[in-house]
């Protein structure tokens, strides 16, 4: 069973104070490509929700985002009051405002504000990885759904070169008949008297460069082998991209080799069809 590389996961959820969302967006990549905005308050346990992700995922380029949002009267900034009327009292010395101006500029200056850090709530950070999970859930999911509608579409195009490599045996012996006529074609019209045993082996030893039994066993094995491995309980996509490779150099090669135009149309149209396994190909886990 395969899956794809791009999915997306989401999960909101309600403290009394605040509303945390985990977003997480997988798109395909030759490895994993971890991108996470995490607000700087759980920074000290970004590692660990790091890791999370990137075992569960394993490859893709994958954006992590936890947003938070304060509902209640809960704030970790304090006005620093002996700061502030530090500022006034040495404002008012320069310029002899009203107290409420010189309040507006004082609360301007550094330091001003003071953020008050506290702890991580055990508990809250315990719900922050339940919906981490959840996320990943919604987010595998997601692979898997797109994953089987990349099995049909990869079953159907590798049936259609079945068809066309089918079509290619069908038409082998018609091949090497048009060879041999060609080639006796060129000879008369040397009009010149030749061995005819001597010939014959020269037939045979050309007839056996061209042949394109061995590709065609290799071409129908790695078919077959590319099958199996979509059948596999975990999705390999840099294995099936392997085997593409390979289906790709039989094809090419009965091509070169079939010196026949009509084998060579059919070829093409393996060739098209691999392509877009290919490109399929990159998008599979």
């Amino acid at each position: 069973m395969i899956q794809s590389m791009t999915g997306y996961g989401k999960t909101i959820t309600e403290l009394p104070n605040k509303k945390i969302t985990v977003e997480l967006k997988s798109l395909n990549s030759k490895n994993l490509d971890l991108n996470a905005r995490i607000p700087s308050f759980y920074r000290e346990k970004e590692l660990q929700m790091r890791n999370k992700v990137s075992r569960a995922l394993v490859r893709g380029k994958v954006d992590f985002s936890i947003y938070v949002e304060v509902t209640g009267e809960e704030t970790s900034a304090a006005v620093n009051k002996a700061v502030v009327k530090e500022y006034m009292r040495q404002l008012a010395e320069i310029n002899e405002d009203v107290p409420s101006e010189l309040l507006k500029m004082a609360v301007r200056m550094p330091d001003a504000l003071k953020t008050e850090r506290e702890e991580i709530d055990p508990k809250e950070f315990l719900t922050i990885i339940e919906s981490i999970d959840t996320a990943l859930e919604n987010l595998i999911d997601y692979r898997t759904s797109e994953g089987a509608d990349l099995e049909v579409d990869l079953s159907k195009r590798l049936d259609l070169i079945t068809e066309h490599l089918e079509a290619v045996i069908k038409m082998d012996p018609d091949r090497v008949t048009a060879v041999k006529d060609r080639l006796h074609k060129a000879v008369s019209d040397l009009k010149e008297q030749v061995d005819e045993n001597r010939f014959e082996q020269e037939l045979i030893y050309y007839l056996e460069k061209y042949d394109i039994t061995e590709e065609i066993v290799r071409l129908k094995s790695h078919l077959s082998y590319f099958k199996e491995t979509m059948d596999n309980s975990e999705s390999q996509g840099k294995k099936l991209g392997f085997i593409s490779q390979e289906l790709g150099r039989e094809i090419n090669t009965i091509g070169s080799k079939s010196n026949y135009a009509p084998m060579q149309q059919l070829v093409v149209k393996m060739k098209d069809e691999l392509e877009k396994i290919k490109e399929q190909s990159l998008n599979i886990l």
